[in-house]
């Protein structure tokens, strides 16, 4: 990655402001070198100093104090504006990001991201003032000081490029131990996220405990801790390189030039002035560096998650997807030969296909099948979670692409078996909202336990099966053509399931509500329209399922 990419981050994201906050930033610091340049005037002018000299040096002081005010004003409304708005557009963008991306970064990668590389990029833009002020005093000396001596100022920038290039490879190495830390820190996330979900089984097991807490978190942490001490070991050395050169600047000056070079005491006098008033503003800008550095590790992760901060490009749209009603038959959704396949090394990598699969308005389908058949990864390209590698979806006779995949998603219902409980009806709205929600509260026996107050749930800290049966409310408000429930039932009593099979799926089917539910439940399957089961990835053949209850057999199909 450049060293530039959190400049071009800073005028790609609210570019106006970005430029007068460096503007300003790097006025200040020339008005700075403008005002080394009138002391120097008056030290060599005697007791007698020009008028000129006593107006300049006023005229340049108020200016390095009022640009840099309005840098550090600049800097306030950017930080608390722009990347706010970072925050905000990096979870809708990964909102939009394929499923498989999130999950194949885990959630824990997922969240230091959004806060730590977050706070690092905030840290980065927080310095780029400073970095732009220190740098035009030291390009503002520069300049002065060729002003005074081209022999001396070529002298100088052939040592300060050897130095400088030195500096980048240390630079270059303690660069590599942050992003080092990086990763040490993602895999400290993910112990931290163990001892949030796994606290129960570690309390009841002191060898697991002990074990998770000596053989996992610890080596993390030190893993972070000796990667962030390296970083850190490395930039000293760097720094301590960049005092070397400056010192050893001002012995070639005082004892090596005027030999070589013969420069009058004037020039002589203000390259050592000139050398020791740049010290401040170059020493900032290295013990900036690391801040930046650390910016440019968490654009990298951002950029490996699939979520650029670049601004997306415009796509084309499929007609469809910005007017449904243009599309016909939306009531059926249909699967043809289509393939899905979890990309791995690993020659056991499952895949999911080819598969025929089609659900009408007004279906109630079945499917089982056993650990690993395939039932959750069809449930999610059924859904458009997943987009296939290969065969084709339609919905009524819309094919679905990827420009109109979120379109899709937006005609299904769902409760999956890892499902999360918002505490607030999202997305919902309407006068008897409330109503009908407290009508299914009273349905599935949550009333006792839960009402609605302002469009939210009363409360959310219940138990798995209280909350499964709160998200089933939630996903009958939405009202969508499609449903499907992943294992809905399997944490209910034997009450809540009658009512599950008997009442709620069938209601739903009469409202023409195509329905998917994946169960092993067999003694409901005589309730369905069709049975259908998975094995290995595939559709099995069809068999014979006993009735229930004087009820006819059930077919089992695709």
């Amino acid at each position: 990655m450049s060293s530039f990419d959190i400049f071009r981050f800073l005028l790609q994201n609210s570019r106006s402001l970005a430029i007068l906050m460096l503007a300003a930033g790097m006025l200040s610091g020339l008005f700075s070198a403008g005002v080394l340049a009138f002391i120097s005037r008056a030290l060599n002018t005697g007791t007698s100093v020009p008028n000129y000299v006593v107006l300049g040096f006023v005229a340049l002081a108020a200016g390095k104090i009022v640009t840099n005010l309005v840098a550090q004003l600049l800097l306030v409304r950017f930080s608390q504006g722009t990347v706010l708005e970072l925050s905000i557009s990096l979870c809708e963008k990964i909102l939009r990001a394929p499923l498989r991306a999130i999950e194949k970064r885990g959630s824990a990668r997922v969240l230091a991201t959004l806060t730590e590389d977050v706070s690092h990029i905030t840290w980065a833009v927080q310095c780029l003032p400073q970095f732009a002020m220190n740098a035009a005093v030291v390009i503002g000396c520069g300049l002065y000081l060729a002003w005074l001596s081209w022999q001396m100022f070529l002298g100088v920038a052939i040592v300060t490029l050897l130095g400088g290039f030195v500096h980048k490879l240390m630079h270059a190495r303690a660069f590599g131990r942050i992003h080092a830390a990086r990763e040490a820190r993602s895999r400290l996330f993910e112990h931290f996220r163990s001892v949030t979900s796994g606290v129960k089984e570690l309390m009841m097991h002191s060898g697991r405990r002990e074990a998770f807490v000596n053989d996992e978190l610890r080596p993390a942490a030190d893993d972070y801790r000796r990667s962030n001490l390296a970083a850190a070991a490395r930039y000293a050395v760097a720094e301590a390189w960049v005092q070397v050169l400056f010192y050893g600047l001002i012995g070639l000056l005082l004892f090596a030039f005027p030999i070589i070079a013969r420069p009058t005491p004037e020039a002589l006098t203000g390259y050592v002035f000139a050398m020791l008033y740049m010290m401040g503003p170059i020493w900032s800008l290295v013990g900036l560096l690391p801040n930046i550095a650390r910016g440019q590790v968490a654009l990298v992760q951002i950029q490996e998650l699939g979520v650029s901060l670049v601004p997306e490009s415009p796509v084309a749209v499929d007609p469809a997807a910005q007017d449904p009603s243009q599309s016909r038959g939306e009531d059926v959704v249909n699967l043809r030969q289509v393939v899905f396949s979890y990309e791995s090394d690993s020659e056991k990598s499952f895949t999911l296909g080819p598969i025929d699969f089609r659900m009408r308005a007004g279906e109630l389908i079945f499917v089982v099948g056993g650990n690993g058949s395939g039932k959750s990864t069809f449930v999610k390209v059924l859904t458009g979670l997943y987009a296939p590698k290969a065969g084709s979806m339609t919905i009524g006779d819309v094919p679905i692409t990827d420009t109109n995949r979120g379109w899709y998603r937006d005609h299904f219902s769902t409760v999956f078996a890892d499902f999360h409980l918002f505490d607030k009806l999202l997305g919902l709205s309407g006068s008897d909202l409330e109503a009908t929600t407290q009508r299914y509260l009273q349905l599935l026996q949550m009333d006792h336990k839960v009402s609605m107050q302002g469009g939210r749930f009363s409360t959310i800290d219940l138990s798995q099966g209280q909350r499964k049966r709160l998200a089933l409310v939630t996903a009958y408000l939405e009202d969508r053509p499609f449903y499907v429930f992943d294992e809905w039932a399997a944490d209910q009593d034997p009450e809540y399931k009658e009512v599950f099979y008997s009442k709620l799926l069938p209601d739903l089917r009469n409202r023409g509500k195509a329905v998917v539910v994946i169960t092993h439940d067999d003694r409901y399957f005589h309730l369905g329209d069709r049975v259908v089961k998975l094995e290995d990835g595939h559709l099995a053949r069809p068999i014979a399922v006993a009735p229930v209850l004087g009820e006819p057999a059930v077919r089992l199909a695709s």
